[in-house]
């Protein structure tokens, strides 16, 4: 018996080397992200002001009434806080409220009115019935029985009527109190009166469209500086200093925002140094900063804010498979520079602070194109 010759093994095996080494070629190449790796520290919640010393307000609602009036209404002073839906201010509205009242009253007349109505119509509906049954047995007349039909009938559409105008009566109700409401103003949310243009018995008149005219009451929700105490730790920072940090408290907070110019909405915070030596060269007029320390966890988990993606997920480099895992953390507190980790994170691990770099995304190859971030 003669073997045959292996003569196409060489060549197919160059083959498949061949292929294997195109599919290798075009494989996607790795991303260079910038990683930082997750370690224990101190994070701090910090309220910081710009060079103007200025604490930005998160809303603020110039307020007037939707209509024109006298101010017979204002339990309200500057500088007062005050809650949510709490009354503000309230116009002369003696006639509207006698409306509502009307309106109120011929409510219940014609709710009275309908059950009325309604219930003649029931009492026809059923002597209706009883009088074709009565006709079936020939006891009545069909002319009789067909009359006691149409009375129901029409009984029956009296009932509607009357519900219709019971829905009526409540639509005015409505309207009446629509216009009452609109000579009352309310604190949308709970904030500070900054400013009051306007004392009793003054008239009030909305702003025409185009034509900008004072608010009556000016509120503002400060909700940085309501989280400021009195007695809280503060960082002070000086340009004739450099990178040198002072202790001090926070000694004085303003009652209300004050609003210098556009955009800017300030609350005026004094703070004393923690040490009366740091006065000995310090000079009126100095340029200062301030870091409001609103609370501090030391050595906990945490990562560089800039991973962070959405204020809950950060990419987790995968050393063991070289790719990008997209990950859900719960945070805690939180500042310009550092981010706490309560869950969903292990120290030793790298994230991703490039999170806009191109290509970063959850199953993507990478690599490390820098030693981890301290």
């Amino acid at each position: 018996m003669r073997l045959l010759r292996p003569r196409y093994i060489v060549p197919a095996v160059l083959i498949a080397a061949v292929a294997g080494f195109a599919v290798w070629l075009q494989r996607p190449q790795p991303i260079p992200v910038a990683v930082a790796t997750v370690e224990r520290g101190l994070v701090e919640a910090t309220v910081a002001n710009t060079r103007a010393g200025t604490v930005e307000a998160c809303r603020r609602a110039k307020l007037s009434p939707a209509v024109g009036g006298q101010i017979a209404r204002l339990d309200v002073h500057k500088g007062e806080a005050v809650k949510q839906g709490q009354v503000l201010l309230e116009l002369r509205n003696d006639d509207l409220k006698a409306q509502l009242a009307l309106a109120q009253s011929e409510t219940m007349t014609a709710a009275a009115q309908a059950r009325s109505i309604c219930l003649q119509a029931d009492v026809a509906k059923r002597e209706a019935a009883r009088q074709t049954t009565l006709s079936r047995r020939g006891m009545v007349s069909v002319e009789q029985a067909d009359k006691a039909e149409t009375a129901a009938k029409a009984r029956t559409a009296d009932c509607e009527g009357a519900q219709a105008n019971r829905q009526v009566a409540a639509a005015r109700v409505r309207l009446a109190q629509a216009n009452l409401n609109r000579t009352i103003l309310t604190a949308p949310f709970a904030g500070v009166i900054a400013d009051i243009n306007g004392e009793l018995d003054e008239y009030v008149t909305p702003s025409p469209p185009g034509i900008a005219t004072l608010p009556v009451i000016d509120l503002i929700d400060e909700v940085d500086a309501s989280k400021v105490r009195l007695g809280m730790p503060v960082r002070i920072t000086l340009d004739a200093f450099g990178k040198r940090a002072f202790k001090g408290t926070v000694s004085r907070i303003g009652a209300y925002v004050i609003d210098l110019e556009k955009q800017a909405r300030t609350v005026d915070i004094d703070v004393r140094f923690a040490h009366d030596t740091d006065l000995a060269h310090m000079l009126a007029g100095y340029s200062a900063d301030v870091e409001i320390i609103l609370a501090a966890h030391p050595d906990v988990l945490r990562i560089p804010t800039e991973a962070v993606i959405n204020g809950n997920s950060v990419y987790v480099l995968d050393k063991a498979s070289g790719r990008l895992k997209f990950t859900r953390i719960e945070p805690g507190l939180s500042n310009w520079n550092w981010t706490e980790v309560l869950s969903g994170l292990k120290p030793g691990q790298e994230v991703v602070t490039s999170v806009d770099r191109k290509g970063v995304a959850d199953g993507a190859p990478a690599v490390a194109d820098q030693a981890p971030a301290k």
